[in-house]
């Protein structure tokens, strides 16, 4: 197997086991402490994409839906650039979810006594988990030359998340008000100082 491909795997396996733990938290066994959940296509579409990602990913690593070797040789500063993208994020992207603790889901919703996070990569950007799941994955696309993985992400997942993001500060700016709106002002979306 390709040494990039062989980190990629064990980066993947290692990044996913370590936030198992929060994923379990996440699942349906809090949905008794919902006060609110819209209905939305938001609420599956994006998952269901990065899930598709995360599939086309697996594949790339064993060199399925990737461009040929003698691409992969003539770009491999951009197969490093991407792994070390990959890497970095991924882990942010790991950080970011245990930052939300108790209040992590993978739905777009309000906890009955829910707190708005504002500590670790959650002082800088609302959204760090988004950010980096787009960079982790554009990142893992290059190092792997996986030509599926890549389009998906710009043109897909992109949007899709950035809409996800808007459902999820409507949401948040109903229920905290003034909190998030202040909030807002000294943080990015999901650049550091912007938006």
């Amino acid at each position: 197997m390709d040494p990039i491909n062989l980190i990629v795997a064990i980066n993947l396996f290692v990044s996913m086991s370590s936030n198992l733990s929060g994923a379990k938290k996440g699942m349906k066994s809090k949905l008794s402490n919902v006060v609110k959940k819209p209905t939305t296509y938001l609420q599956k579409i994006p998952p269901n994409i990065a899930a598709l990602v995360l599939i086309l990913t697996i594949a790339a690593i064993f060199n399925l839906g990737v461009f040929d070797e003698s691409i992969k040789q003539e770009y491999n500063y951009l197969r490093i650039i991407g792994l070390v993208l990959f890497i970095i994020f991924s882990w942010v992207q790991v950080s970011s979810f245990k930052a939300l603790g108790e209040f992590y889901s993978q739905d777009i919703l309000i906890f009955k006594n829910h707190k708005l996070i504002k500590l670790g990569l959650y002082k800088y950007l609302r959204h760090p988990q988004y950010f980096s799941q787009i960079l982790s994955d554009l990142g893992v696309g290059l190092a792997l030359m996986g030509y599926l993985i890549i389009p998906i992400v710009i043109f897909i997942e992109i949007p899709l998340f950035i809409l996800r993001a808007k459902a999820e500060e409507n949401l948040l700016s109903a229920y905290f008000n003034e909190e998030f709106k202040e909030y807002k002002k000294k943080s990015g979306f999901f650049i550091p100082f912007i938006g």
